[in-house]
């Protein structure tokens, strides 16, 4: 090999190595940031697949588009399946999933962050009578949530996070019919009951993050029995100037937070409830903002990194 065979392979080379740190996320400026554009395209990847209710095609394509999306990104991806019985219709749902990604598996304490990957079974809030029985693509309600935890499993591995994180999503939130209780939130419900009581430091939770108009009040139930974590989410949306959150109470939510403060675990629930097209066949991608889901992602970045 002669001496420009070298000198063109050692800046090959050179250039390779470039390149490789350029592409890792926010190296380019040397300070890691939450990429809304980023999450959007993740929000919608979700919707591609249509509907994710439990026992769908929709659902068993998302759980492998999951799957393989953390276990490039984090340690470690558990498949926590479990089963449960709708004893009104006589229905048996034997293959319902939460997927746990965990980053820095051994490391304490530990952070939660959360939400529910599944999508309603049925729109009974949409104005069309005859749409009411159809399942919703749930752009805001389920992928909005993922979507901004998708983005932040990119950024931990390039943070100074103090923590070791646990990613869940949780399966069949959204499945419940109004007025009973017993069959909403029933992942998180499977997946408190079984981890260690003291497990977690704190966690957070996201629900209907990612509206064009998104405003996100105080949720009542983590005000009163998680208020710590509340403040010290407000505050860091009030430093950073994020307009979206608003500093009062306005919302009592039963969402998958609940289970988690039923047993003393401090998981708040991030949420904007006054989203028009809540359990409609309107709650479509075009509904929904990079910007928003930035706005919540750069807090929650911010919160982890210090």
């Amino acid at each position: 090999m002669n001496y420009a065979s070298r000198s063109n392979l050692l800046v090959a080379a050179v250039l390779l190595i470039l390149f490789t740190v350029m592409s890792l996320p926010g190296c380019g400026s040397g300070k890691v940031t939450f990429d809304g554009d980023r999450a959007y395209v993740y929000l919608t990847e979700q919707c591609d697949f249509g509907p994710r209710n439990p026992g769908s095609d929709g659902a068993s394509k998302a759980l492998e588009y999951f799957k393989a999306f953390f276990e490039t990104r984090l340690d470690t991806v558990e498949l926590q399946n479990f089963e449960f019985t709708d004893t009104i219709s006589d229905t048996t749902f034997s293959d319902l999933t939460n997927i746990i990604a965990r980053f820095n598996p051994g490391r304490l304490p530990r952070v939660l962050l959360c939400a529910h990957w599944d999508t309603r079974p049925y729109a009974d809030m949409d104005p069309n009578v005859a749409l009411q029985n159809q399942p919703i693509l749930g752009a805001n309600d389920g992928a909005s949530g993922c979507a901004v935890l998708m983005e932040l499993a990119n950024l931990l591995p390039h943070i100074d996070c103090p923590y070791g994180v646990d990613i869940v999503l949780f399966d069949a939130e959204d499945y419940g019919e109004s007025g009973n209780l017993d069959y909403y939130c029933i992942g998180s419900k499977y997946y408190v009951e079984n981890i260690d009581q003291g497990h977690y430091a704190f966690g957070i939770l996201l629900d209907m993050v990612g509206a064009t108009d998104m405003r996100i009040y105080r949720e009542r139930y983590s005000h009163m029995y998680a208020k710590r974590i509340v403040d010290q989410v407000w505050s860091e949306a009030a430093e950073q100037g994020a307009s979206h959150f608003v500093d009062s109470i306005k919302h009592t939510v039963y969402d998958d937070h609940l289970p988690f403060l039923e047993k003393g675990i401090p998981v708040i629930d991030i949420i904007d409830f006054d989203y028009p097209s809540w359990h409609t066949q309107a709650d479509t991608p075009d509904k929904c903002s990079p910007s928003s889901l930035a706005a919540v992602g750069k807090v929650l970045l911010a919160l982890l990194s210090r």
